[in-house]
């Protein structure tokens, strides 16, 4: 079997894993499992399913994408993305539809794993993903308002205007008791970590409200008084009948899912691929990202991915290997099978609290913004893929957005054809590589970049520099036959600059003309690097290599 198709997992079992090694695991997921909880379950009630299914997905989920997966600590379960999509597929199909739905998306992603897709995936322009997100957050937000002001309506609309509309209409039934638990909530949840990192301030909140709501008999809805008890059962596996006319129903709902979980898992895998130095096996994680969808719909629970929130808080609590994700799931299994009659006192204000914060930390604000200073194009699309996600519909948005990003990269690549002459008349310091004697000190890399570095070539670009096995003191990075770089390329260079700035290695850029200087100042670069390491010609690179040598 090729590498690329051996779970990461049953590689580190092969070559050992360490007694210490396995301590931390265990220790963090047994902290994760905790912080998923909360999540697990508000995630269910705002998709407009039961709250256990929210629960048996982190569990069904979490054992197979961490067993099988391709990432050495990614957490999986359920994930705020998937609140738009899953809410309006239970709307319109009920929750077999949602079933069916879940469980072909399941195959869906295993297809794009075995066909290598996933080395594709990773090229989708970084403002679309940006766009989406965005526009995720602010509908999360909106859906919240009901629980968070107390307002006790029975039927919200799903559309985002008529929702609003209905809202105005309704402030004056705001009840106070549960607009303060609620804001305590999102305090607590935001600033409790800076006191005690161990201990998720989502679960302190929780077990705060819902004490205070049972002993003081405050006037606020609870999941029980909205859903009734919680199930403390897996049950058995089944799958709902269906016929030709329900797949063909669902068949673009279930890409939608397919598309977005597949997108969020790498995001997720790249991300902590950046934290902890390693790298994930692209195919064989949508494999198991496909394979937990699959199992997860046939045990009643909802669309799964990898989190990134979760999995960034495994690395941050000392998680390495997979078997940390496991335990995570395990953990929440003894949770529901122990706990579970008692999670139906939790306030729905506490739940609207935390899913608050989860939209705060999806919103992408400081990104969005970046990006409405840079190129034309970027921006098009960021507010076109936004727009549309908040007022019609995700699907849309993704089929939209990617269709338009391609017109653009068509447009990018017509446009970035440079010819150019050399001769004795116009030469200048920075000339024809094959020409120069450059006298590069010990310690020193330089890299070249020809043509657009636009989100096409960006993540080839960014694995590149960052997959070296040499150990340099200084990086220059040559950009003087570069036209245009676009967002996701920025992103690229940032990230970078991040990543060897951890390594205590500097990172100089040479050969950047006064139209990307400009493009510099927009996409705040200098927040990343020192200006002095920006510089228009190679010998002057050099010295300024020289000098932290």
């Amino acid at each position: 079997m090729q590498k690329e198709f051996v779970p990461k997992l049953f590689s580190l079992l092969k070559q050992g894993i360490s007694k210490e090694t396995l301590t931390k695991d265990i220790l963090s997921g047994l902290i994760v499992g905790i912080v998923a909880l909360p999540l697990a379950i508000a995630f269910a009630i705002a998709s407009g399913v039961s709250p256990e299914k929210g629960i048996i997905t982190a569990i069904i989920a979490g054992i197979i994408i961490s067993t099988f997966g391709g990432s050495r600590v990614q957490i999986g379960g359920p994930t705020g993305a998937f609140i738009v999509i899953v809410y309006g597929i239970v709307q319109e199909y009920g929750t077999d539809g949602l079933t069916i739905a879940t469980f072909m998306a399941g195959f869906i992603i295993i297809g794009f794993g075995l066909v290598r897709l996933g080395n594709l995936l990773k090229y989708i322009p970084y403002s679309l993903i940006v766009g989406f997100t965005s526009g995720i957050a602010l509908i999360i937000f909106s859906s919240q308002i009901n629980d968070f002001f107390g307002l006790n309506i029975e039927k919200v609309p799903a559309d985002f205007i008529d929702k609003w509309t209905v809202y105005f209409s309704n402030f004056h039934k705001i009840n106070w008791y549960a607009i303060s638990i609620a804001v305590a909530t999102i305090i607590i949840t935001l600033y409790f970590q800076k006191l005690i990192k161990k201990i998720p301030g989502s679960i302190i909140a929780i077990v705060l409200s819902t004490l205070v709501v049972v002993l003081f008999d405050l006037p606020v809805n609870t999941i029980e008084s909205n859903f009734g008890n919680i199930s403390n059962k897996l049950g058995l596996p089944h799958i709902p009948k269906f016929n030709f006319d329900t797949i063909q129903a669902l068949i673009q709902p279930a890409f939608a899912i397919a598309i977005l979980g597949s997108i969020e898992s790498l995001l997720s895998a790249v991300v902590s691929d950046s934290m902890i130095g390693g790298k994930h096996r692209t195919n064989m994680e949508l494999i198991a990202q496909g394979g937990a969808n699959v199992m997860s719909s046939l045990f009643g629970g909802i669309p799964a991915t990898g989190a990134i929130a979760r999995t960034a808080t495994n690395v941050k609590n000392g998680g390495r290997t997979p078997i940390a994700g496991i335990v995570h799931a395990l953990v929440l299994l003894a949770i529901m099978l122990l706990f579970a009659p008692y999670a139906k006192l939790i306030p729905m204000s506490c739940l609207a609290g935390i899913l608050i914060v989860v939209a705060y930390h999806m919103s992408e604000w400081k990104q969005f913004r970046s990006i409405l200073k840079g190129n034309r194009m970027d921006i098009i699309i960021l507010l076109t893929t936004f727009i549309l996600t908040v007022v019609f519909d995700l699907v849309i948005a993704i089929q939209i957005g990617i269709v338009l990003a391609s017109f653009m990269f068509m447009k990018r690549m017509s446009e970035s054809v440079n010819i150019q002459n050399f001769s004795s008349e116009n030469s200048s310091a920075e000339h024809l590589f094959d020409d120069e004697l450059l006298d590069l000190p010990k310690g020193v890399i330089l890299y070249e970049i020809n043509g657009p570095l636009f989100f096409g070539a960006a993540r080839q670009f960014q694995e590149t520099i960052t997959n070296t096995h040499l150990h340099p003191k200084v990086i220059i990075i040559r950009m003087r036959y570069v036209p245009l770089i676009d967002a996701t390329g920025y992103h690229s260079i940032k990230e970078i600059i991040k990543s060897y700035k951890a390594r205590k290695i500097k990172v100089i850029i040479s050969g950047i003309s006064k139209s990307l200087r400009n493009d510099f100042e927009k996409n705040e670069m200098f927040l990343f690097i020192d200006r002095e390491h920006v510089v228009e010609e190679i010998h002057t690179a050099i010295e300024r290599a020289k000098e932290h040598l």
